[in-house]
């Protein structure tokens, strides 16, 4: 066991999308990084497109967590900026399902490293976000 928490599916899909938020923040600094290089078209075109792939997945994550926390699929719906909740429940549908099957076993093996986003968040904190050191381990130690 990885804590004194009992590891869920919602708890797993919030520190997946930390991670996939570490790693848009990483892609974004590198596609500023080459604003004024040599960088050829087509690799910065690339990089972007790359940008907004891990922007997708960071959505896609958050809509899972709020999911398996038990958000209403009109709620999603809305928020999504959609209009059909059954369409938004059938894409997300295979998802919810495997996440909602993971031993607690798996769920555990799948958030090793959690820690890792916390020393993240400390090196790259800026005085106008959250005054939270470990916003990852709060959330472990919230459930």
């Amino acid at each position: 066991m990885i804590g004194p928490f009992h590891m869920t599916p919602e708890i797993l899909a919030r520190i997946a999308t930390a991670r996939a938020a570490r790693d848009l923040s990483d892609l974004a600094r590198l596609l500023l990084a080459d604003t004024a290089t040599a960088t050829s078209s087509p690799q910065r075109i690339e990089k972007a497109r790359r940008l907004r792939q891990v922007a997708n997945e960071v959505v896609d994550l958050v809509v899972l967590a709020e999911v398996l926390a038990g958000a209403s699929w009109d709620e999603i719906t809305e928020a999504l900026g959609r209009r059909d909740p059954g369409t938004v429940e059938r894409e997300f549908a295979e998802d919810v399902a495997e996440w909602s099957s993971k031993s607690e076993e798996e769920l555990e093996r799948a958030a090793e490293g959690y820690p890792a986003l916390d020393k993240w968040y400390g090196r790259h904190r800026e005085d106008q976000d959250p005054e939270l050191s470990t916003p990852v381990a709060d959330l472990l130690n919230r459930h």
